[in-house]
């Protein structure tokens, strides 16, 4: 099995990692997971906002991986691509929780880059 379908399974568990740090305080109910007040603020707005962003980018890098494959690109460039999107969103996660916005919208840019070089290389390979 290609290195690009496990790195799937790792980008849809991303998303659910990324606000698991925040659940772990004792002010966190588990009987209200969506309450709105306890992710106002800080870390928690912040791990929750790249839980969203998570979710968000997904889909396209499924499909990217999918049509990347089955259409001609090489197996072996693709692998490389979805490895290094998910390295890159793990710096985005990393980036959001520390608040650091430059670093992090530059790793959400070269992550979405990398899900194009995924689309279209069957173009280039």
């Amino acid at each position: 099995m290609p290195t690009a379908y496990w790195c799937l399974l790792v980008a849809a568990l991303l998303p659910i990692l990324s606000a698991f740090p925040a659940k772990l305080n004792k002010d966190f109910n588990n009987a209200l997971p969506r309450d709105p007040d306890y992710w106002k603020e800080g870390f928690r707005a912040r791990a929750q906002a790249a839980q969203a962003n998570g979710f968000e980018a997904f889909p396209f890098f499924a499909v990217s991986v999918f049509v990347g494959l089955s259409q001609g690109g090489s197996a072996d460039m693709v692998d490389r691509l979805a490895v290094l999107f998910v390295l890159l969103r793990l710096i985005y996660i990393f980036c959001y929780w520390t608040d650091r916005s430059t670093p992090r919208s530059v790793a959400w840019s070269a992550a979405t880059l990398t899900c194009v070089g995924i689309f279209t290389s069957s173009l280039w390979s």
